[in-house]
């Protein structure tokens, strides 16, 4: 049953991929999205945020900065005890070489985090926009073939629960 799982979640993890690879634009958008969910992007973002940012503003980004370090460090555990390798391919190899392990997508959790919080904290526009871009970050994690579906998946699952938790907590 477990390779029967491996298998269909690498040939979908291919054919997503397929699309990128052979469509210019696809790919082009692929990687600025893929590099749209980095955490040195979000975390110098918020930084400055903190710095600029009118109070309400301020508070989600210490609010958002926060839930980064949760999922960085839930999704780096899981990294460790599963130690899957990256797909093959030759796109990302900063990515490659900085951390080998693809399960899960790190890029999926942030930007799922970042989506589920803005609900807690809004502005509604800001909310629909993050609610949009991070399955897209991380649809383009798999075109790109630094992760297979299944990371994507675990890792949209990982942000989405710490999300969801630190929103509650805020609510409390």
């Amino acid at each position: 049953m477990k390779e029967g799982l491996s298998a269909a979640d690498v040939r979908l993890s291919q054919r997503l991929s397929h699309v990128a690879e052979h469509n210019t634009s696809i790919r082009r958008a692929a990687i600025v999205l893929a590099h749209s969910g980095d955490s040195p992007l979000w975390v110098g973002g918020l930084l400055l945020t903190l710095w600029l940012g009118s109070a309400p503003w301020q508070f989600a980004a210490k609010v958002d900065l926060v839930g980064i370090g949760i999922a960085a460090v839930v999704v780096q555990m899981i990294k460790l005890l599963v130690r899957r390798p990256r797909p093959p391919g030759e796109w990302g190899q900063g990515y490659r070489r900085l951390d080998p392990h693809s399960f899960p997508s790190g890029h999926a959790a942030r930007a799922t985090l970042l989506a589920a919080v803005s609900l807690f904290l809004g502005p509604a526009w800001w909310a629909v926009l993050l609610l949009v871009w991070a399955p897209l970050v991380a649809l383009s994690r798999v075109g790109l073939r630094v992760h297979y579906l299944s990371d994507v998946v675990v890792g949209t699952v990982c942000g989405l629960i710490c999300g969801v938790a630190l929103g509650l907590l805020l609510a409390f």
